[in-house]
């Protein structure tokens, strides 16, 4: 399955930004109200210069204690991001986020932020396909 059906089969494409300048709160306020793991960062709003997840927080947190939450999320912000584009497929995905150890992916087209997608949609479709394999062979056997 490429990362373009992921998209469409996610159906819901919400992208959620912040400046480099929100604080780490502000990205804690922002992910548990709209029920994310992720943010991304931009000083224009499509430019990815970062992306922040709940575990970086966390990370941070454990690290450094509850002041983390006043400083600046560049502070704390990924800012090597492995992206993806819509025609590489989800095995592909799959294995890149496993052995990078992160959920979170950006889909790129050029040089814009067209999606995200997260380890959870990239195994949701992963089962569909492997679903769909398994009743096409399963028919084969039947004769059907």
């Amino acid at each position: 399955m490429l990362v373009k059906q992921i998209l469409v089969s996610k159906g819901n494409n919400d992208l959620y930004w912040l400046r480099p300048e929100a604080s780490v709160a502000d990205a804690a306020r922002m992910m548990s109200a709209n029920r994310i793991g992720t943010c991304l960062v931009s000083c224009e709003g499509d430019d990815l210069e970062g992306i922040l997840s709940e575990r970086d927080i966390v990370r941070e947190i454990g690290k450094n204690g509850v002041s983390v939450l006043d400083q600046d999320i560049a502070s704390i912000m990924t800012r090597k991001i492995v992206t993806c584009t819509v025609a590489e497929t989800s095995d592909r995905v799959l294995a890149t986020m496993t052995e990078g150890r992160f959920r979170h992916m950006p889909v790129m087209e050029g040089e814009r932020v067209i999606g995200l997608i997260s380890i959870g949609d990239v195994v949701k479709a992963r089962l569909q396909e492997l679903s769909m394999e398994k009743d096409a062979l399963e028919g084969m056997i039947m004769g059907h």
